[in-house]
């Protein structure tokens, strides 16, 4: 049961995150990324500073700067970059990439043994991911997709590392470490290449409250805690929830159509969490249940 309320919790990072795409396009000032970025981390990482007034051990100072870097400051910069120039569905399926990013570097650098079965389902839910903008007529930004790509890879190795390197250190402390980092190292970025300041009404300050303690604050907790303690492949295919609620919000928000390809896509998608969940959970509970050689 305990691993089941894991899995949930880690299935609200992603959906949450989903939300990003459309928040970002239909609330925030347009034009300012990486303030955006900045205003979302850096806030609510000082916010659980304040509350824990716990700062990283001595030795972990680096550790802390190069995960709030590839887990904030250049993944959120991709990121609302792709959310302007991308439509959300586009955006959130190129992100999506990152959980095979995380496989394979599990496999080249910790040696670790994947179970087939589970990557089949996992390459299975890419192939509904990209049935989802299959049909999508909406031209493509290249500057987007670049983007969306080069975030996807900053979160796989922003997360493979989190693995490596929390340690003992506690959950709510360690997110709001890298919150903290990345949001110093996205501040002088913002100051440099957006000087004037974006005015913020009610919306699109209610946008970025929803984006900061909900999108950043809990979201990265329930994400960092599910990677912790899932398998990796669990972890990688819960994050496919990522732009199917893109696409839903598209389609309940903005009157976008889903064709008949969207829906096997979502469906897919929906097969390939439940497959690779079961398969995982089942492979744990035997080697849990082995004797030792």
């Amino acid at each position: 049961m305990p691993q089941v309320i894991n899995i949930l919790l880690t299935m609200l990072a992603p959906i949450i995150w989903g939300t990003t795409y459309w928040v970002t396009s239909q609330w925030l000032p347009q034009g300012y990324p990486i303030t955006i970025a900045m205003l979302r981390a850096l806030p609510a990482g000082l916010l659980i500073l304040m509350i824990l007034r716990q700062w990283p051990p001595k030795d972990q100072w680096l550790k802390v700067c190069i995960l709030g870097g590839l887990n904030f400051t250049l993944f959120w910069i991709c990121l609302f970059i792709s959310a302007y120039r991308l439509p959300g569905g586009i955006a959130a399926t190129l992100g999506a990439l990152q959980p095979l990013i995380v496989i394979v570097l599990a496999s080249c650098f910790l040696n670790s043994t994947t179970q087939w079965p589970s990557v089949l389902s996992v390459v299975m839910g890419v192939i509904g991911v990209a049935l989802l903008v299959l049909k999508s007529t909406v031209h493509l930004d290249v500057i987007g997709i670049i983007a969306a790509l080069l975030g996807a890879v900053s979160m796989a190795l922003g997360t493979f590392l989190s693995k490596q390197w929390r340690g003992n250190n506690p959950l709510l402390a360690f997110t709001g470490w890298q919150l903290t980092a990345g949001g110093l190292l996205l501040l002088p970025l913002a100051l440099y290449f957006e000087p004037s300041f974006p005015v913020f009404d009610r919306q699109s300050l209610g946008g970025l409250l929803w984006l900061g303690l909900v999108g950043a604050l809990l979201a990265y907790t329930l994400w960092f805690n599910g990677v912790a303690k899932l398998n990796s492949v669990q972890v990688s295919t819960l994050a496919f929830l990522s732009p199917v609620t893109a696409m839903l919000l598209g389609w309940l928000m903005l009157d976008q159509n889903l064709s008949t390809l969207q829906l096997l896509g979502v469906f897919i998608i929906f097969i390939s969490i439940i497959t690779t969940t079961i398969s995982t959970m089942t492979t744990t509970k035997t080697m849990a249940e082995e004797p030792p050689a």
